[in-house]
């Protein structure tokens, strides 16, 4: 008898037949439900199809209110989302997504959309990579981390900019049995501008239970002349003190680079590759445009970083001084990790206000 439960799938297993129900919520079905899609008869598209009726594109896309919370999906598991598709006019750091897992109060996803989909900027920068994809035109953001549930999950999309926001989406995802070792999947986005003197960026602290960290997204605005990447990223794992089972050797070598991102005759040379890359550089323009600023991925898919109890994750953010001696850099650092682990989430900080988290 074939066990594929049809909720984790790739080319290893896209020959293999399950019982899994195939389901899909969008501004057209907002529940999922079977054949129940394309039956709207209000909504965005309203005008350009009111010459043919029910059925033709009438609600393509949700209009959200400034200081709006709107549910995208309400799912009954068992099940596991596959993959999302999501646009629109947005503000990438005053729109913030949220996913509650099994109908807990505390949301184990909470990040500016902008961040969550590896592009936090007002402009669109192509990304491609295995977990994440942004593509033309404006910003058309793709993620396919496998979410999987097992009673329920909510997800729901806040406007905290000042002007109403259009928004398309596609939650695409199936319903049959979860394996019993299946965890949570968690994303938390976190802020330091700027980093005080002599301290490391903390990414992700507090976690309680037992999974395994699976990527991070990072965006370095850099406040100091000359090379800003010496630090090293630290994985302190089930109780580790002053130091960590896992320490890196650089930060451009976390990332797959090296030597400083820097091809001589170019200078920093944007990558993407499946799990590690540096798609957003943006440059100074002499005027304006004054500081450096990067966005950069690495996803443990095929390594991911393994805890029973606790994890805590921390970054250096080094540069050089007179001397050859390291410099301790006070930057601008955002970051959003992502890892998987047992209920219940522990509570996140607070997200900072809009105008903290907004990036000039």
């Amino acid at each position: 008898m074939n066990n594929f439960n049809g909720l984790i799938c790739d080319m290893s297993t896209l020959p293999l037949l399950s019982t899994a129900k195939s389901r899909s919520i969008s501004p057209e079905n907002r529940t999922g439900e079977k054949g129940q899609g394309g039956m709207a008869t209000e909504g965005t598209g309203a005008g350009p199809a009111r010459d043919l009726g029910k059925g033709w594109k009438i609600s393509p896309s949700i209009a959200v209110a400034s200081g709006e919370t709107l549910m995208l999906a309400d799912i009954a598991g068992p099940g596991a989302i596959q993959s999302m598709w999501m646009a629109g006019a947005y503000h990438p750091r005053h729109c913030i997504l949220r996913i509650y897992w099994d109908d807990q109060e505390q949301p184990s996803v909470e990040c500016p959309i902008g961040d969550f989909f590896c592009n936090p900027w007002k402009k669109h920068f192509q990304l491609t990579s295995q977990m994440v994809c942004n593509n033309p035109g404006q910003a058309a953001f793709n993620c396919y981390w496998p979410m999987p549930f097992r009673e329920r999950c909510r997800m729901t999309i806040e406007n905290r900019s000042t002007q109403e926001m259009v928004w398309y989406y596609q939650i695409n995802y199936a319903l049959a049995p979860v394996d019993e070792d299946a965890a949570y999947f968690h994303a938390q986005f976190r802020r330091t501008n700027p980093l005080p003197y002599k301290e490391d960026f903390v990414m992700l602290d507090g976690v309680q239970g037992r999974g395994h960290y699976a990527g991070t997204y990072m965006t370095w605005g850099v406040n100091n002349n000359g090379w800003w990447g010496e630090g090293e990223i630290k994985f302190f794992i089930d109780g580790d003190g002053e130091y960590p089972t896992i320490c890196g050797t650089g930060t451009e070598d976390y990332f797959g680079g090296c030597y400083n991102f820097d091809v001589p005759g170019i200078g920093y040379q944007e990558y993407c590759t499946p799990y590690a890359g540096m798609p957003q550089v943006i440059r100074p323009d002499g005027l304006y445009q004054a500081q450096q600023r990067f966005g950069m991925y690495r996803w443990h898919v095929p390594d991911p970083i393994r805890f029973e109890e606790n994890l805590r994750v921390t970054i250096q953010a080094l540069g050089w001084r007179e001397g050859m001696r390291y410099l301790p850099l006070q930057d601008d650092i955002s970051s959003v990790a992502f890892w998987y682990q047992t209920l219940p989430t522990a509570p996140f900080p607070a997200l900072p206000d809009n105008d903290y988290l907004e990036i000039i």
